[in-house]
């Protein structure tokens, strides 16, 4: 865990700004507005001469190769390194940063030479959150997410800003901190990659090998199954399903969908550990009546067969009326095998390397239900099925749980880094 220091060293006199965002800053900095410290550049360059850069969350940037092109490439504004480049728009709430080579923007975007300020502290002033949000107050707009700054209005922001050699202190005070929270932050994301890693190690041993560490093993003669107890079988999913088929988007497309209703499920809907019903799409009881075909009941499997989520599964596990559209399957299990073990199936790499292998479907990806009936899978009893369920729900929630302490100390870690800049560029904390 990183280290946060116990005592926090102030400045010896303050004076009271006037403006909420900064509130009161040390004695000798220079309240000012923007406009006094910064110069908007408006050059127009081409993108021939200057090469595109790409203005994100992480800062100026070469531009992305998804980036979408403009067709009007000699159109573009000029970026000088160290210039502060920012997204005016509020969908792109963040971002912004110092450019640290030469380059071209869309002309939607400001582009600011600082003046006397240290370029990596003129990138913690402008990117902390608080400017942020007074960045955007400033702005205009007919509904939040269509909100835009000006430069015009942007200029007006008043900042306070210390001497040039204490910018430089800060600059690398910041930078000190800044790296050693994400390299901690990194170190976490990594456990928590080895975490999701070892729940699903532990999910395959136990679909393809069960739980007796001492039963006799035989070849399963499939390649992504390998070896299983000498007592089981392999089986298609066909022979261990009553349904393998999809549903259709209501005649009428989105004009038929209500605010309340029976849910239609979709892609959007369906995950590896929850069927999500926030922001789902609602039919009326008579078109899920026509739909009679994708009626969903419980103790289906519901699988995501195209698209970028393809290959995403969950069971149902309540009565209520649902049905489904073109882009999620049912699995309807039969006698033989039991909800939980299908959908552990398909969710672990015995199913997920099958769908890979057979997706299909030019540009975007697709899954067709003959390939789906073929699957092959590992096939005990009904009887370990269930204690390999048991097992694998009882594992996976014990990683899950230390999943989510990784992802809450992440958490606490980037909130720690935000209000550490915010208090430091605005004198709350001293560091030199």
């Amino acid at each position: 865990m990183v280290e946060i220091e116990n005592k926090v060293q102030r400045y010896e006199t303050y004076k009271d700004s006037g403006v909420e965002w900064l509130g009161e800053i040390p004695e000798h900095w220079d309240l000012t507005r923007l406009g006094t410290r910064f110069e908007q550049r408006k050059t127009k360059v081409s993108d021939k001469d200057y090469p595109a850069l790409s203005v994100t969350k992480n800062g100026t940037i070469p531009q992305l190769a998804s980036a979408a092109k403009s067709n009007d490439g000699d159109n573009r504004k000029l970026v000088k390194k160290g210039d502060f480049v920012i997204n005016s728009r509020s969908d792109r709430k963040g971002s912004s940063g110092i450019a640290y080579q030469d380059g071209s923007v869309s002309l939607i975007y400001i582009v600011m030479e600082p003046l006397n300020i240290h370029p990596i502290y003129c990138n913690y002033l402008l990117k902390s959150y608080n400017f942020i949000e007074e960045f955007y107050r400033m702005g205009h707009g007919i509904v939040a997410d269509l909100w835009t700054t000006r430069y015009d209005e942007m200029k007006a922001i008043m900042v306070g800003i210390p001497p040039l050699q204490e910018q430089t202190a800060i600059a690398q005070f910041l930078d000190d901190k800044a790296t050693k929270i994400d390299e901690a932050i990194t170190i976490k994301e990594q456990q928590i990659s080895l975490l999701k890693e070892r729940k699903q190690i532990l999910i395959h041993k136990a679909v393809t090998q069960g739980l007796n560490p001492n039963i006799k093993l035989k070849d399963s003669g499939v390649e992504w199954i390998g070896e299983i107890p000498e007592h089981w079988e392999v089986k298609k999913i066909k022979h261990v399903t009553s349904k393998i088929g999809s549903g259709i988007t209501p005649s009428g497309g989105g004009t038929t969908y209500l605010e309340e209703g029976i849910p239609l499920l979709r892609s959007q809907n369906i995950f590896f550990d929850k069927i999500e019903l926030d922001g789902v799409a609602f039919i009326s009881d008579k078109v899920h009546q026509s739909m009679s075909n994708s009626k969903v009941f419980k103790g289906d499997v519901l699988l995501n067969i195209t698209g970028g989520s393809i290959g995403r599964c969950y069971f149902v596990n309540s009565d209520i009326p649902l049905n489904v559209n073109q882009h999620v399957c049912i699995l309807r299990p039969n006698k033989k095998i039991t909800t939980l073990y299908l959908n552990r199936l398909i969710a672990s790499q015995v199913g997920q390397n099958q769908i890979w292998f057979h997706q299909q479907g030019g540009g975007r990806e697709g899954l067709n239900f003959q390939a789906l009936k073929n699957f092959i899978i590992p096939f005990p009893s009904l009887s370990e099925q269930k204690e390999i369920s048991a097992y694998i729900e009882t594992a996976s929630r014990k990683i899950e749980t230390a999943i989510r302490l990784k992802q809450q100390e992440i958490a606490k870690l980037k909130e720690y880094k935000s209000s550490l800049i915010n208090s430091v560029v605005t004198g709350k904390i001293k560091v030199c």
